[in-house]
């Protein structure tokens, strides 16, 4: 008989391949996309904060169906181009089929189209833009959506503070803030009030003075400001300067303020998706684990992030898989308690559940802090 002999490398190979099969299999391989950096990183780093506590937590407590969980993380900025880049290295490079991210809503829609091309699995953690699981089944998110947020601004702001008229500033180029502007507006005039200003702006504008002279002249109760936090600060300092003392009201883009602003947005409120002073033991057992680690509060990305990681786990669980197919049946059946409230999703792969107000104040340490202020059901 005659004898074959495989050449050396050819033997390493195989047994490489073998190897590299069986380090693949023992673990479960997740993508991030988050703003790491740029204009709106504490939004990015927090959550990312929340996903690496989760995952530790699951991996110290035997991984997944054997599987410990790895996740590879790509900053995209906040830049929907860089977003798509991140996107294809993940899926292209890393064979990931399962994705947490982005964070803001115009980054998360520049993936989704291509996620659902390729059936991969995407949670986004905070896209609050109505249309973002609009690019089909596979497209997941945590948080609830901005007619709600929008609707949850205009009732408080009647029900709770005793508005009659309101005037919202808001930034024209941008789909989250046109979004909640729309339904604040809405949900205030069905409830009896009057909007009585709306002015806008562009996107990066620093200088709100001559919309905030307007407003001013038109003595409403309440000011709407559907933004992110960088341009809310600025907002309200120069709002405060021109003596406008009235409440501001806004909605989860206000998240990161105590970090960036002072006592100009005092007598503000802003709809969220949890509060770090609930009862529940869930929430408290978040929040003391995240201050253990990172020596501070963990805001509402944190626990968006910290959510979507269990979400996967209790899917992968139910389906006996990681297989994101399988994964994302498995998803859509999802109805438990979660730190941001017991959760199930909609036939748009949207959350179904409640949303909390909190208020900007000053804390015993005299450091800017937010409070519960109440809860909306959907």
């Amino acid at each position: 008989m005659k004898k074959f002999v495989l050449p050396v490398f050819a033997l390493a190979a195989i047994f490489c391949a073998a190897g590299c099969s069986k380090k693949e299999s023992d673990s479960i391989k997740i993508g991030g996309v988050f703003p790491l950096t740029g204009g709106v990183s504490v939004y990015g780093v927090e959550c990312k904060n929340g996903i690496d506590l989760a995952i530790d937590e699951i991996n110290a407590a035997g991984g997944v169906n054997g599987k410990q969980i790895v996740l590879i993380s790509e900053d995209d900025e906040g830049n929907p181009d860089k977003s798509v880049n991140a996107f294809q290295k993940l899926t292209t490079k890393d064979g990931v089929k399962l994705i947490i991210g982005s964070l803001t809503s115009g980054c998360t829609k520049a993936m989704t189209q291509r996620a659902q091309a390729m059936k991969v699995l995407q949670i986004a953690p905070a896209a609050t833009a109505t249309d973002i699981t609009d690019a089909g089944n596979y497209i997941f998110r945590a948080c609830f959506i901005d007619p709600f947020q929008g609707t949850v601004g205009g009732k408080f702001s009647i029900e709770t503070l005793g508005a009659k008229k309101a005037a919202i500033l808001y930034d024209i180029g941008n789909d989250y803030s046109v979004g909640l502007t729309e339904n604040f507006e809405k949900t205030f005039k069905d409830l009896g009030g009057a909007i009585v200003a709306k002015e806008s702006y562009a996107t990066n504008d620093k200088d709100f003075n001559a919309q905030l002279t307007k407003i001013k002249n038109a003595a409403p109760d309440v000011l709407y400001l559907p933004d992110y936090y960088g341009t809310v600060a600025l907002i309200a300092k120069q709002a405060r300067a021109q003596g406008i003392t009235i409440p501001l009201v806004g909605a989860d883009g206000w998240d990161g303020l105590t970090a960036n602003a002072g006592d100009e947005v005092l007598n503000g409120y802003y709809s969220n998706h949890y509060a770090t002073d609930s009862d529940s033991p869930a929430v408290q057992k978040f929040v003391k684990s995240f201050r253990d680690r990172y020596r501070k509060d963990p805001n509402s990305f944190a626990a968006l992030g910290y959510d979507s990681v269990y979400l996967l786990r209790d899917s992968i669980l139910r389906a006996g898989t990681d297989e994101a197919s399988a994964v994302r049946d498995a998803l859509e059946n999802i109805d438990g308690d979660y730190v941001t409230g017991r959760l199930r999703f909609d036939e748009k792969r949207n959350p179904i559940k409640a949303a909390v107000m909190l208020q900007m104040i000053r804390d015993a340490d005299d450091n800017l802090n937010v409070a519960y202020k109440t809860t909306v059901n959907p």
